[in-house]
């Protein structure tokens, strides 16, 4: 019976690890992009099929599609070129507030056979956005008597941007 167990334990082991591999070969590195916040539809972020090492006819052929994991789908393949394009206004205040980095997690499926590869959007700041006081006005009542090099604190502004 124990040589029964043990070799039933080898099968397992053998076929856990065949499927990490068949899992691991799967999954590619990742690639990461870098563009502005705000950019147009349909600008471009990058040319996928070259940097995955697809050709053209590798697009359509084997059903090249990128999802966001954000959930929104701010971008998509033109399968005519293999390229990365904006799919929809990225503001990126309101995606990551005030955030240092702001990376949009992408997943590029392949099928025919089956590749995933994880891709990264990193969106930077555009100084888009105005800095505020909370009043309108300040007034600073200087004595005329001040030696110059005084300094007068204010209130801070806020700036959305980072």
């Amino acid at each position: 019976i124990t040589k029964r167990m043990e070799h039933r334990g080898w099968g397992w082991q053998a076929l856990w690890w065949h499927h990490f591999f068949l899992l691991w070969s799967t999954i590619d590195g990742q690639n990461r992009y870098s563009i502005p916040e705000e950019l147009e539809k349909g600008s471009l972020v990058g040319n996928v099929a070259k940097d995955l090492g697809l050709g053209l006819s590798d697009i359509i052929v084997r059903k090249l599609r990128v999802a966001s994991e954000a959930g929104e789908q701010y971008f998509t393949v033109d399968a005519g070129r293999g390229e990365l394009v904006v799919n929809d206004r990225i503001d990126r205040e309101a995606l990551c507030g005030q955030s240092a980095s702001c990376l949009l997690p992408l997943q590029v499926v392949i099928e025919n056979p089956l590749q995933l590869h994880r891709m990264e959007v990193e969106i930077k700041d555009v100084n888009d956005n105005a800095p505020t006081f909370l009043k309108s006005d300040h007034v600073i009542e200087i004595a005329e008597s001040t030696v110059a090099g005084v300094r007068f604190p204010l209130e801070m502004a806020e700036d959305p941007d980072v």
